[in-house]
């Protein structure tokens, strides 16, 4: 299962952004505290949509409180510090957890912990003039690679609200 760790977030429509993106791949998100805003505020609701409803969500007040909640977690670490891309990473097993976290908008994960972790850390390449991406584009963008190691199990590929032939049955209407 891929866990989402979000470090510290910082803007509501992210993590609304986020929370969508989690049910949509069936990730369990973990958010560690503390946080600016509440989590029933209504631009993260209106970002998240209905969705909400179906997240797997866990919130803790401090990485401690990660840390020995998830004691065995293996966590891979999404920073501009990584020298490798996270498509250099396996992800593909599906029967394996993988935790990645993702910092906080204004300063991304503290240093203290990419440098005691430095062999778990990724970044997503990209000009060297630019510093970041949006956060919820970088989770979305990581998460779906690792959806595509593990050939999207679990995920529809096909249209299954309207059935998917609807293209071709919307065709024929005209």
């Amino acid at each position: 299962m891929v866990h989402v760790v979000l470090f510290h977030p910082e803007i509501p429509q992210n993590t609304g952004n986020i929370m969508r993106t989690c049910v949509a791949i069936n990730a369990h998100l973990h958010i560690v505290g503390p946080l600016p805003f509440d989590l029933s505020e209504k631009a993260l609701k209106r970002a998240g949509m209905d969705y909400i409803e179906d997240l797997k969500l866990t919130y803790y007040d401090s990485l401690e409180e990660f840390e020995t909640k998830n004691p065995n977690a293996e966590i891979y670490y999404v920073t501009r510090y990584g020298n490798k891309p996270y498509s250099a990473f396996d992800f593909s097993n599906p029967t394996s957890d993988y935790y990645i976290m993702f910092g906080r908008e204004s300063t991304g994960i503290p240093h203290v912990i990419l440098k005691e972790h430095f062999d778990h850390c990724l970044r997503l390449p990209m000009v060297a003039s630019a510093r970041s991406l949006n956060l919820s584009n970088c989770v979305a963008i990581v998460v779906y690679e690792i959806a595509r190691q593990q050939k999207f199990r679990g995920l529809a590929t096909q249209e299954m609200i309207k059935g998917e032939d609807y293209l071709e049955k919307e065709d024929m209407k005209k």
